[in-house]
C-alpha cells in the first residue's frame, strides 16, 4: 500500500504559519538582547524547540484542525511555565482556539482555551504558591477570543441559511413560472383543439353538403362552399390570433384574443349552417362579465355545439344563458340520439370541466330520457354589475 502523504498546506494557512513563527522566534531574542530578565533560562534551544512545536503544526490548521489546537496549545502553554523568556508564541494558541471555535468545534474549542488557562495558573500555584494578578487578563481575553470566534460563527451560518433561504425562493420561482408556462401551454393547446374541432366539423358537414346537392341543387353547394370559405378564414385568423407570441400574422388579430359570449351569434349561425336547427333563450340581465369567465363558457358552448353537429344527429338544439346574480348557467340540450349509459368522458368534456374548475364552477353532461343529450354549465361570478354588452354602463 502507498504510503499516505500530507495535504498540502492552504496560501491562507502558508502565511499565518509563517508570520506566527517570525514574531514567535524574533519576540523572545529580542527580549534576550535589549531587555534581558533576570532569572529566565535561554531560550536557546530547547524554548526554539518548543517554539516550533507550537507553530509549525499551523500549515495544517485547515486539514486537521482539533489535532493542530492541541498540539499547538499544548507546546504554547509549556513554553512559559519553563521560564523561557515571554514571547509572543501565545498568539499560536489565540489563533488555534479562535479557529475552531469558528469552524464548529464549540465544546472542543472551550474545553481545550478553559482548561489552557487553568493548567498553566494551577501549575504556578502548586510550584510557588502565588496567583499572579494579570490571570484575570488572561482569562478575560480568552473569553472575549472565544465569543468574538461564535459571533462570527452564528454570523456565518444566518449568511449561509439566508443563502440557502435565497437559493430556494428562486428555484420556487423557476419552479413556478414552469408551472404556469405549462399550464399556458395546456390552455393554448385546448383553445386550438376547440377552435380546429368545432370549425372542421363545420366544414366536414358543409363539403358533404356540397358533394350531395353539386348537380341537383348548385345554389345550395354555392351557399356550402361559401360557408366553407368563411368558416376556415376565421379557423386561421383565430388560430394566429393564438400563436401569435410564436410567430408573424399578415393579417389583424381579433380585437379580443380570447373569444366571449359576444361571439356566441357566430357559434350559432356556423352551426345553422350544417342544417341544424339552433334556438337560443336568454334569461337576466345581460351584462359584460369577468374575461375568464365568459373565455368558459364560450369554449363550453363551441364544444357543445361541434358534438352535437357531429355525432348526436340532430335536428335541433337549444341554448339557454342564464344571467344570475352570482352565477352564469349555460344549458345545451338536443334532440339527437343520447347515448346508452353514462356518456363516454372524452377529450371534449375533459377539457370543459377543467376550464371550469379553474374558474370554480362545474359541467354536468348526461342523456336525457327519450334521446337526446344535456351540458349544463355553472361558473360562478361575482354579485356586482361589470357592465352592460356594448361597453354602456
Amino acid at each position: 500500500m502507498a504510503a499516505r502523504t500530507l495535504p498540502r498546506p492552504t496560501r491562507t494557512d502558508l502565511w499565518i504559519t509563517a508570520i506566527l513563527l517570525a514574531l514567535s522566534v524574533i519576540s523572545p531574542a529580542g527580549i534576550e538582547a535589549f531587555d534581558p530578565v533576570p532569572g529566565d533560562r535561554p531560550a536557546w534551544p530547547w524554548g526554539y524547540a518548543l517554539i516550533l512545536v507550537a507553530c509549525l503544526p499551523l500549515l495544517w490548521r485547515t486539514a486537521f484542525p482539533r489535532l493542530v489546537a492541541v498540539v499547538s496549545v499544548v507546546a504554547a502553554t509549556i513554553y512559559y511555565p519553563l521560564g523561557y523568556p515571554d514571547g509572543l508564541v501565545m498568539l499560536c494558541t489565540a489563533v488555534m482556539l479562535y479557529s475552531v471555535v469558528r469552524w464548529g468545534h464549540r465544546a472542543f474549542g472551550w474545553i481545550l482555551g478553559i482548561g489552557q488557562f487553568l493548567a498553566v495558573n494551577i501549575y504556578e500555584l502548586v510550584l510557588t504558591g502565588t496567583f499572579r494578578p494579570e490571570a484575570v487578563g488572561i482569562v478575560a481575553w480568552v473569553l472575549v477570543l472565544l465569543c468574538v470566534a461564535e459571533v462570527l460563527r452564528w454570523r456565518a451560518e444566518y449568511q449561509r441559511a439566508d443563502r440557502e433561504r435565497e437559493q430556494e425562493a428562486s428555484r420556487t420561482r423557476e419552479e413556478e413560472l414552469l408551472r404556469r408556462a405549462s399550464e399556458e401551454r395546456l390552455r393554448l393547446a385546448r383553445d386550438v383543439h376547440d377552435t380546429v374541432a368545432h370549425n372542421i366539423s363545420l366544414i366536414n358537414v358543409q363539403a358533404g353538403t356540397a358533394l350531395y346537392l353539386m348537380e341537383s341543387r348548385p345554389e345550395r353547394a354555392a351557399d356550402a362552399l361559401t360557408t366553407i370559405k368563411q368558416t376556415s378564414k376565421d379557423t386561421l385568423t383565430e388560430l394566429r390570433a393564438m400563436l401569435g407570441v410564436l410567430r408573424a400574422v399578415d393579417e389583424a388579430a381579433p380585437r379580443s384574443p380570447t373569444p366571449g359570449l359576444d361571439r356566441v351569434s357566430d357559434l350559432v349561425e356556423g352551426a345553422r349552417g350544417t342544417g341544424l336547427e339552433v334556438l337560443v333563450e336568454t334569461e337576466g340581465d345581460e351584462r359584460r362579465l369577468p374575461q375568464g369567465v365568459e373565455g368558459v363558457a364560450y369554449r363550453a358552448l363551441q364544444e357543445s355545439l361541434t358534438n352535437v353537429v357531429r355525432h348526436a344527429h340532430a335536428e335541433k338544439a337549444v341554448v339557454r344563458i342564464g344571467y344570475g346574480s352570482t352565477e352564469l348557467s349555460l344549458e345545451i340540450t338536443d334532440d339527437g340520439r343520447g347515448t346508452v349509459g353514462p356518456p363516454a368522458t372524452g377529450n371534449g368534456i375533459t377539457g370543459m370541466r377543467e376550464r371550469a374548475a379553474l374558474v370554480g364552477g362545474s359541467v354536468d353532461a348526461d342523456p336525457l330520457e327519450g334521446g337526446g343529450f344535456r351540458v349544463r354549465v355553472r361558473l360562478p361570478v361575482d354579485a356586482g354589475p361589470v357592465g352592460k354588452r356594448g361597453g354602456q354602463e
